[in-house]
């Protein structure tokens, strides 16, 4: 017998023909955290302790603390989900992979998170690692891991938790195309999202669940599809494409929530800089009544936890050194936000470009690409320091240099292009190329004017091209490169390459040259 039938006899029996009480839920929420644990600066990186201090820092772990501790308190119930994309983005991640974020998360309390894509890139190996570590679910249901040992059993697509006397069912939610992201290896398949959730839904309802939430790690547009795409479904908490929700901002990409029928859509941004607080009341069958809230800008006003603080500059230690080396300077801020370097050419995208290019250039290399999505951070005006490099390029990604004829450069071009009213990671940045995009055509005619060298590219012949690891071996969407000419994977660090020439060339000037052209 579920809990809400056992519920509704016990209360029948007290006051027959009574009806019963509305369930109000505060679902608090997170997504694409990306090891910020400490506080970041406007531009998403990190944020001096004099800045901190002068209040113009936000985010970081002991803000969050403290902000979800005084959520709790407003509650009448509440829980405290995360979307995904917890590991990956500093220095913290490439030290401790995913060990501080479990220690944080379960400091915090966390309830649940679903598997976001780069939790898959150091392999399934390091995901259980984490799994082992924390003291809540971590859920995916649009995937078959019943090949891969170290998840199979363990990684659950759904859940149940009680929360004030109610049953809440939980569902996981990753990109589809989590193999070309990241590394989950060959033993996990992808399936369609949409499915997957209904298939959980029925299985949830099945058993007497009637307030259902999907977390969901999958971007904006795909949350609006499933959300359109199924039934029951209350609320999606959404990840993976840094959306910013809100309702009294104009830089808002929509409405918190966002409603799609009856299921009401979250999302945070991302870095910890919000925490979403979404208010739902259901009605006695599980229908949501009402949905309302916001999400909380973690800046000066909130106060950071002290012992969190000590814990984080504790475990940042071992990291000083290398971060605090000064590299550069820059004379003007390096634009590198996901917003301009997904969608056209962005200083920070021919800053990177330049210096693989620049590298290799005695090798014959004509051609350097860098996925946008490569791209992590901007870097402030002034002196230029390694952490600050780690932070845009934090993937200990190397240098790879091969050949492939123009006809398969332009159709790498086309995959970059392809998705770019999504906002996707694989819209590429070049050096030696230029080329004109037209986001409104079909994807796979939207690139034309492709110029090398200031001629127009030649299908038939072959060029040397520079780019990372990642994208030659298909990252991104980019198999046409897998099987590329005389590939080599094995050149310096990626970061490396960049700080090395930010230095050759200090004081840095940051620009754009009109390599691509966005009609």
């Amino acid at each position: 017998m579920s809990v809400r039938l056992l519920t509704s006899v016990a209360a029948l029996a007290l006051s027959a023909g009574t009806a019963m009480a509305d369930y109000s839920l505060t679902i608090l929420h997170t997504n694409d955290f990306h090891a910020r644990f400490e506080p970041i600066s406007k531009y998403d990186s990190g944020c001096s302790a004099e800045d901190n201090d002068a209040g113009e820092c936000f985010g970081g772990s002991a803000r969050l603390v403290t902000a979800v501790e005084e959520a709790r308190g407003r509650a009448e119930n509440s829980i405290l989900v995360d979307g995904g994309d917890q590991f990956q983005g500093t220095l913290f991640y490439t030290y401790y992979k995913g060990k501080l974020a479990a220690e944080m998360m379960n400091k915090m309390g966390y309830d649940a998170m679903t598997v976001g894509n780069h939790e898959f890139d150091d392999g399934p190996e390091v995901l259980r690692g984490f799994m082992d570590a924390v003291e809540f679910p971590v859920l995916m249901s649009n995937a078959d891991v019943s090949a891969e040992p170290l998840l199979a059993d363990t990684l659950l697509k759904s859940t149940t938790i009680e929360v004030g006397g109610e049953t809440i069912g939980l569902i996981g939610l990753t990109p589809e195309d989590t193999d070309e992201l990241a590394s989950p290896g060959d033993n996990i398949t992808f399936t369609d999202p949409s499915e997957a959730v209904q298939g959980e839904v029925d299985k949830l309802t099945a058993e007497g669940v009637n307030k259902i939430i999907v977390l969901s790690h999958s971007g904006y547009g795909v949350d609006q599809t499933v959300a359109a795409n199924t039934t029951g479904v209350d609320v999606i908490v959404g990840g993976h494409s840094n959306t910013y929700l809100a309702n009294d901002d104009e830089d808002a990409e929509g409405p918190y929530p966002t409603m799609v029928g009856e299921t009401a859509i979250v999302s945070a941004y991302a870095y910890g800089k919000f925490l979403g607080e979404l208010n739902v009341t259901f009605d006695d069958e599980g229908a949501v009544i009402s949905a309302e809230g916001a999400p909380l800008i973690m800046d000066a006003a909130v106060a950071e936890d002290d012992a969190t603080v000590e814990r984080i500059a504790e475990a940042a230690e071992p990291l000083d050194e290398i971060r605090n080396t000064v590299v550069a300077e820059a004379s003007e801020e390096i634009i590198g936000s996901r917003d301009v370097c997904r969608a056209m050419e962005c200083s920070m995208g021919n800053l990177i470009a330049d210096a693989m290019l620049e590298r290799v250039a005695d090798q014959g290399i004509e051609i350097a690409i860098e996925n946008g999505g490569g791209i992590r951070a901007s870097i402030d005006a002034g002196e230029v320091t390694m952490g600050e490099v780690l932070t845009v390029l934090p993937f200990q990604n190397t240098l790879s240099t091969f050949q492939v004829t123009g006809a398969t450069f332009v159709e790498a071009l086309e995959n970059g292009a392809s998705q770019m009213e999504e906002g996707a990671g694989r819209f590429p940045q070049v050096a030696g190329v230029t080329f004109t995009v037209d986001p409104a055509a079909e994807p796979g005619s939207r690139i034309s004017e492709v110029m090398v060298g200031g001629e127009p590219i030649d299908p038939e012949k072959v060029y040397g091209v520079v780019s990372n690891n990642y994208v030659r071996n298909g990252g991104d969407g980019y198999a046409m490169f897998k099987d590329a000419m005389n590939a080599y994977d094995y050149g310096p660090d990626l970061a490396d390459v960049t700080a090395e020439y930010l230095a050759e060339n200090a004081p840095y000037t940051p620009y754009t040259d009109g390599r691509i052209t966005v009609k």
